[in-house]
């Protein structure tokens, strides 16, 4: 069910799904009970669908009311949750641009009866919560919300997140943002332009009333009121955000500055106006930049394709992403984008995978071959059939993991949530508590005064007790910054998690980061994750009178009339040879022996020693070399032509390229390398010294990979990573302290994965380990920068050596100083040299 309410407007839609709606006679009955509701504006119903979409006035109507409308007319409606369980809506605060604001939020909503579990993402600005629908609904939390202090632009009670309404969101936000930014602007700088020649040149007839009616629309009208109806709704609602620190530090000097009218004394209304409008500046900044942190989800966001052209009775209909449905035949042109999930019936192509993968060379695809939406088609036509649409395709769960980890905390980070939620009050005891200091003890202050004073432009050792103590207090207020305190963890965390995504490596948690950089042991499951996980052509040996291709070429046109996994490898490796097939005739399995066939007059046998033996053939010097590749954990044929023995070919399951690479590596990174597979002691042996591997575990069944696991982790404590297809191995990756899921390729929606990485490299590991190394650096280096900032800054204002107005200038750039700093982290080395 989604509801967008514009904070104006109050309009908002919802979609019902309707399970038993499924012809236009019922579809006409939905629509008529929910006519005659008050505040119904438009419905649109699809019976294909099942769903109602209606658009109502969220004054007069709730999402509730027409869920009973539509029952009172006969119809169940599908909440995707059964009768008990608790309803979930989303909404989305624009305001909401740290950790501190997201605090207040959360503890605003809390108190409402019925919540039973909340998340906040400030990444994306939304704010989900579960709650009892018996106890309380999604109007009651929106009003919640507001109460704090915070607009919601958007509320959503549906299953999928409308990525579109989100960005439709941050636009107004950022155009709100720049308008106010441009209204206080220009009064405040047309008052700088006055201030210089007043102050220093000659005093300028009306000044204070000329700087008062400019500084009021900034400090009360179209500049500051948003900072002010935020402020006043924070504190009725006692959760004081950043906006009552500069409602508190603006406020007064303007109301102060008033009094010269009466008394002669020094104007502060320039002050108010300009501590509004860099609050103002330093908002939208933060925005803009934040935006930046946020790209990689973005470009997610926007690669699908919009528009599928699909075949319907031999026509091309042009049809919305949104509206495909699985089974759907889409034709997909040269240069054109996939437009969902989907399996090629018909064409050859090669396909541009690096949104998903992060390799930009060409992965040539063919009937049977999966292809992923979004991908871009480079040469010829295809004909795909949809297999995944909406919330199900590769791109979707992307995003959606891309958000669980940009929402996510970092165990690190919690101690330090704990302390910002009394931030703002304890400023704004320092503030008073700094007021009665300097108008109680004023004398204590002056040595520091007249130190400050020799290279401190601003600061005035002559200055009035009342007009320090003002001026010490405002300061205090307006430099202490728990926007700095609440972006440290998420904008690296969004960074990170972007960068990820970019390169196929996807880390669900903040959790997952913090555990994984410390990993010391990385164990690995054999097939498919150090090896290819299929058999491959390896030798081909001819004994004297044969040659190799002549040998290899009768195995595979006898093994050509199998479908065993082997000897489909023999027949591909022929093929990649450029050998020719032929078919042969009177072709026979013999089962526990091998295949055998008639090729140009002359038997072929293709099999095992038995084979050889029953059929009177001597193996001469074959059987020295069979041990040899049987050693090597080959799986050899024997090969007879005619009544002689001709040679033989083997298989085996092949070592990824990368493989060693990345244990090299990660043996650089001091990482203890473990194999834990089902393979015999001999195979698994050959297959590490190939690699380079530290430990192997051989003869463990997939069960029994728990109970390795957790050796492991006695032995080297909790420390351990296990890698492995996300499936199989699905008790193992929980087990481990982290479950790396490897070559999920589409299906990246791996429940018992910490990270999941989209292609089978094994370098990916490495590069995931980087990135939660380098991420995690930037989240301690923020949180670091922006205490050390707090701690340094607010007791340098209390004393009274710095101006309101440079601490303004301050506070904003502590909080772009972390944004900043979480944006370099683009610049990491991740890759692994081959």
């Amino acid at each position: 069910m989604t509801t967008d309410v514009k904070s104006r407007t109050r309009q908002a839609q919802a979609t019902l799904t309707i399970p038993g709606m499924g012809s236009d006679h019922c579809a006409g009955i939905v629509r008529t009970s929910l006519e005659r509701l008050d505040g119904v504006q438009d419905i649109q119903t699809s019976i294909a669908a099942h769903r109602a979409r209606v658009s109502f006035d969220a004054e007069r109507l709730s999402a509730a009311d027409l869920k009973a409308a539509v029952e009172k007319a006969g119809y169940e409606v599908d909440d995707g949750e059964g009768a008990d369980s608790p309803r979930e809506v989303r909404l989305t605060v624009p305001g909401m641009g740290s950790d501190h604001c997201a605090g207040i939020v959360a503890d605003s909503v809390r108190r409402l009866p019925g919540i039973e579990k909340l998340d906040t993402n400030i990444g994306n600005h939304r704010v989900r919560v579960s709650f009892d629908a018996g106890k309380t609904d999604a109007q009651a939390i929106r009003a919640a919300i507001e109460r704090a202090g915070y607009e919601v632009d958007a509320l959503d009670e549906s299953q999928a997140p409308d990525h579109d309404s989100d960005a439709a969101s941050e636009d107004r936000y950022l155009a709100r943002a720049w308008k106010r930014l441009w209204i206080a602007a220009i009064p405040t700088t047309l008052i700088m332009v006055l201030m210089g020649p007043h102050m220093f040149w000659q005093p300028i007839p009306g000044y204070l009333a000329i700087v008062a009616v400019l500084a009021f629309p900034v400090v009360f009208l179209f500049g500051g009121w948003a900072t002010h109806v935020s402020a006043w709704r924070s504190l009725t609602n006692r959760t004081a955000n950043m906006d009552v620190l500069i409602s508190m530090g603006s406020l007064p000097p303007y109301l102060i500055g008033l009094l010269g009218f009466i008394y002669p004394m020094t104007s502060f209304i320039e002050m108010a106006a300009t501590i509004m409008t860099f609050h103002l500046i330093g908002r939208y900044l933060e925005a803009r930049a934040k935006g930046r942190a946020s790209q990689a989800i973005k470009r997610l966001i926007t690669m699908g394709a919009k528009t599928a052209t699909v075949l319907r009775d031999g026509a091309e209909v042009e049809t919305p992403v949104a509206e495909l449905q699985p089974g759907d035949i889409m034709l997909v042109r040269p240069g054109a984008k996939v437009p969902t999930d989907g399996e090629i019936v018909d064409g050859n192509s090669h396909l541009d995978e690096s949104i998903a993968t992060g390799e930009s060379v060409p992965v040539e695809k063919g009937p049977g071959d999966a292809v992923i939406g979004a991908t871009i088609n480079k040469e010829g036509v295809l004909k795909v059939r949809a297999t995944r649409v909406g919330a199900d395709t590769f791109l979707s769960q992307v995003i959606k993991l891309v958000e669980e980890a940009q929402g996510s905390k970092v165990p690190i980070q919690e101690f330090a949530d704990r302390l910002t939620g009394y931030f703002v009050p304890a400023v704004l005891v320092i503030a008073l508590a700094t007021f009665v200091t300097w108008l109680a003890f004023d004398d204590i202050f002056q040595p520091i005064l007249h130190w400050g004073a020799g290279f401190l432009p601003w600061v005035n050792p002559d200055i009035s007790p009342l007009m320090g103590a003002t001026l010490a207090m405002i300061a205090v207020l307006v430099i202490a910054c728990p926007c700095a305190l609440g972006l440290a963890t998420p904008t690296a965390l969004m960074v990170g998690s972007g960068l990820g995504a970019e390169r196929g490596v996807l880390i669900r948690s903040g959790e997952a980061i913090q555990t994984l950089k410390d990993i010391k042991v990385v164990v690995l499951d054999k097939t498919g994750t150090i090896t290819r996980g299929k058999p491959a052509l390896t030798d081909a040996v001819a004994l004297e009178g044969f040659d190799e291709d002549a040998v290899l070429r009768a195995a595979a046109a006898v093994e050509a009339g199998s479908e065993h996994p082997l000897a489909q490898a023999i027949v591909a490796g022929a093929r990649e040879r450029r050998l020719e097939v032929p078919e042969v005739t009177k072709f026979k399995s013999l089962p526990a022996r091998g295949v055998q066939g008639e090729l140009d007059g002359e038997t072929v046998r293709v099999g095992s020693r038995r084979l050889l033996i029953e059929a009177g053939i001597s193996l001469g010097d074959l059987e020295e070399r069979l041990v040899a590749l049987e050693t090597e954990g080959k799986t050899a044929m024997l090969v007879a032509i005619g009544e002689r023995a001709a040679g033989l070919v083997a298989v085996a399951d092949t070592i990824k390229e990368d493989s060693k690479a990345a244990i090299a590596t990660m043996h650089d990174l001091g990482i203890h390398v473990v194999m834990v597979t089902g393979d015999n002691e001999r195979t698994a042996r050959h297959v590490a010294r190939q690699v380079g591997l530290d430990e192997v575990m051989a003869g463990v069944l997939p069960e029994g990979k728990v109970d390795a696991i957790r050796e492991l982790q006695d032995k080297h404590g909790q420390h351990v990573a296990m890698v492995g297809d996300g499936i199989n191995d699905a008790p193992a990756l929980k087990q481990a302290n982290v479950g790396i899921a490897i070559g999920a390729g589409a299906d990246v929606a791996i429940e018992a994965a910490d990270v999941t990485l989209v292609t089978g490299e094994l370098t990916r590991v490495v590069e995931a380990i980087r990135l939660s190394k380098a991420t995690f650096r930037k989240i301690v280096e923020n949180l670091f920068w922006a205490w050390a900032y707090n701690l340094a800054a607010i007791p340098v204002a209390a004393v009274g050596l710095l101006h309101p107005m440079i601490g303004v200038i301050a506070m904003t750039a502590s909080s772009l100083s972390v944004i900043g700093n979480s944006l370099l982290l683009k610049r990491a080395k991740l890759e692994v040299r081959k």
